[in-house]
């Protein structure tokens, strides 16, 4: 039996490409089109037939026109694209008052497991806390916008500033991000490493499976998981 049909926007980069594979294993989704991040409005107004889902990991550009179709179409709607100003968010905001949307900035599930132990940090009162991220030399953000997500959840857990995160670039490594607690007698490290960007093709496929159904709102990856509030 053929799976809820999914779009794939920037289906032609890496990402497309890793989620077009999973979609391919997937028991519940089948792909329903693929939009590149050329001639992008032309692409999604010629899109026929009814979709089930939207994926988009793409440019601000292009995400912009699949947000537009998806609420236009009444589509459930994941995206990971970075790079998104705040109007954007805005849009978001709108858009969950008519369709399901999930946003994030790194759809890996560690990394959003990690973020929601953060506030038990603030049971280690006095201790001192450094972000750390380790990636590629060919990296050219530093500090990562991972490294950031933790660094502003730590700041509004704990209720107070912290020391900008440590960015270090070197060799091939993928993407190592570092949370230390540190106190005169002790400290602890809370890490997480990706291996490939695999993961984040995983985390979007599984958010698509998932807000299917889903009333219309905005959803993070820990309303997936079962850690929302």
């Amino acid at each position: 039996m053929a799976g809820k049909k999914v779009v794939i926007s920037g289906a032609n980069g890496r990402m497309g490409q890793e989620i077009k594979n999973l979609v391919g294993e997937s028991s519940v989704l089948s792909l329903g089109a693929e939009v590149d991040r050329q001639g992008p409005q032309t692409e999604f107004e010629g899109l026929s037939g009814s979709m089930d889902v939207v994926i988009d990991f793409s440019s601000p550009e292009l995400f912009r026109c699949a947000l537009a179709w998806a609420v236009a179409s009444g589509t459930p709607f994941v995206s990971g694209t970075t790079g998104l100003e705040n109007s954007d968010f805005d849009q978001l905001k709108t858009a969950a008052q008519k369709i399901p949307v999930l946003w994030a900035a790194n759809m890996s599930l560690g990394v959003n497991f990690l973020l929601s132990l953060l506030p038990q940090l603030k049971a280690l009162d006095g201790y001192d806390i450094q972000v750390e991220e380790l990636h590629h030399n060919r990296k050219l953000d530093a500090p990562s916008g991972t490294a950031k997500i933790l660094q502003n959840e730590l700041v509004s857990s704990l209720g107070r500033e912290l020391p900008d995160p440590v960015a270090i670039r070197g060799g091939g490594i993928f993407g190592i991000h570092k949370v230390w607690v540190m106190a005169e007698e002790e400290y602890l490290v809370l890490e997480h490493t990706a291996l490939n960007r695999k993961i984040f093709a995983r985390g979007a496929v599984r958010a698509a499976e998932w807000i299917l159904g889903r009333p219309p709102r905005q959803y993070q990856i820990k309303d997936m998981l079962g850690l929302g509030v």
